[in-house]
């Protein structure tokens, strides 16, 4: 949740800035940088307005200077191993000037980079991820596998290296990289998307191509995961600009350049228009997987997913129900409609004249039962006082539970957002080069 993880960073930062004052600088530091994560974690993923972002984000390199600061007064202090740039030891003062400003740069490029590691894992279990099974095998056979039991791929067997994404928009693919960043424990995942490396300074993009992927290859085993790969690797024209061939160049030599060292490192792409992708980046992405609208058992599972445990009177047939109603419809889709569906009580509250006393579990111990609680009714019903939900005590309003009726209504106003045309071009793409997931 959005505001939890926001807290913790400003709780983290307020600690921060009290040791630094106190001039305790290696907790200072230590704190900063978690605070960074967490604040890192909120932009990535979490509901925030662009403006909260870009918000959070100046904060973010506030504090980062801050700690580059403190880490150049702590002389011989050993950096975090998941923070960028840990393996430059800058003890070697006396060495030539080209080479420190070589080091300088390299620095420079993996702090932009920093944000790209997600280093709090994304909650995210395979269990969470309703259907998509070749998928979920797939990604296990090519990091999960070959992390707990490297002695399998020895020889000729070897992991995949790279694996598309690939399916209409809103149907799980961010969703199971996350899954991936969470079930690879001991791996560093980098969540990139192509903002992250395009940069508006000539030459600095595949600079931070060729970094992203050293980074990667003095952490492994990593996963690279590279969301609308799209934007970034489309196919080459004689008319598009120098800078996009460049990256597109970097990204082939680093995928499969000669003298480049794979071994450990997974480039995990996703995007929802393949067939943009230049044929020789394709290549190197060796499995394709479709990512399909859910089929009607896994929209079921989404509907109860979603609506976690969020009171409600709906059943098993009432979930099958929506599950068969909604043909064509993402999970994304599936998910506004719960969402939808949750107000629906709140707009009972603020639209209510009457509401009527009742029973129903405490707030802060669920187990016990309060007795004098306030609940919206109808103007007919026995007991039901004249009222509306400014004069309801905020400690006594026990909410309705979402009703399917409330589900059908949302559902109702909430339409599919994936076009026939773009299911086509998916599926003839999948046809010629992928395998279903």
């Amino acid at each position: 949740m959005s505001g939890n993880t926001l807290q913790k960073a400003i709780d983290l930062v307020t600690k921060a800035t009290e040791e630094d004052k106190a001039k305790n600088y290696d907790e200072a530091l230590r704190l900063y940088e978690h605070a960074v994560e967490y604040f890192l974690h909120a932009i990535k993923y979490e509901a925030q307005s662009d403006k909260a972002k870009e918000s959070i984000r100046a904060k973010c390199i506030t504090y980062l200077e801050r700690a580059e600061k403190l880490k150049e007064y702590i002389k011989g202090g050993k950096k975090k191993p998941v923070k960028a740039g840990s393996s430059n030891d800058h003890e070697g003062s006396d060495k030539k000037g080209e080479d420190s400003d070589d080091d300088g740069e390299k620095k420079k490029f993996q702090s932009k980079l920093e944000g790209a590691i997600v280093v709090e894992k994304p909650n995210v279990k395979w269990e969470d991820v309703a259907g998509l099974e070749a998928a979920k095998e797939a990604l296990k056979e090519a990091v999960i596998l070959p992390i707990k039991f490297p002695h399998l791929f020895t020889g000729n067997r070897k992991p995949w290296k790279g694996i598309l994404l690939f399916g209409p928009p809103g149907t799980g693919k961010s969703y199971l990289a996350k899954a991936v960043a969470t079930e690879a424990n001991n791996s560093t995942f980098f969540s990139v998307s192509s903002s992250d490396l395009v940069s508006k300074w000539l030459g600095e993009s595949e600079k931070l191509v060729k970094n992203l992927f050293e980074m990667a290859r003095e952490q492994k085993p990593s996963i690279i995961f590279i969301d609308e790969v799209d934007s970034l690797t489309s196919s080459r024209s004689d008319n598009e600009s120098e800078s996009a061939r460049r990256i597109k160049t970097e990204f082939l030599v680093q995928m499969q350049g000669v003298g480049n060292d794979m071994d450990g490192i997974l480039v995990l792409g996703a995007t929802n228009i393949p067939w943009v992708l230049d044929a020789a980046i394709r290549r190197r992405f060796e499995k394709r997987i479709y990512i399909p609208l859910p089929e009607e058992n896994a929209r079921t599972s989404m509907f109860k997913l979603n609506m976690g445990t969020t009171p409600s009177s709906l059943s098993e047939q009432d979930y099958r129900k929506l599950g068969s109603q909604t043909e064509g419809y993402s999970g994304a889709d599936i998910s506004l409609v719960v969402r939808d569906a949750l107000m629906q009580p709140v707009r009972r509250v603020q639209s209510a004249t009457h509401f009527v006393k009742c029973s129903g579990p405490s707030r802060t111990d669920p187990s016990l039962i309060v007795h004098d609680l306030l609940t919206p009714c109808s103007p007919g019903t026995p007991g039901a006082l004249e009222m509306t939900w400014l004069d309801v005590p905020s400690d006594k309003l026990l909410e309705p539970v979402v009703s399917v009726t409330d589900m059908l209504r949302s559902l109702a106003t909430q339409k599919p957002t994936v076009n026939a045309g773009d299911l086509k071009k998916l599926d003839d793409f999948r046809n010629d080069f992928g395998q279903d997931g």
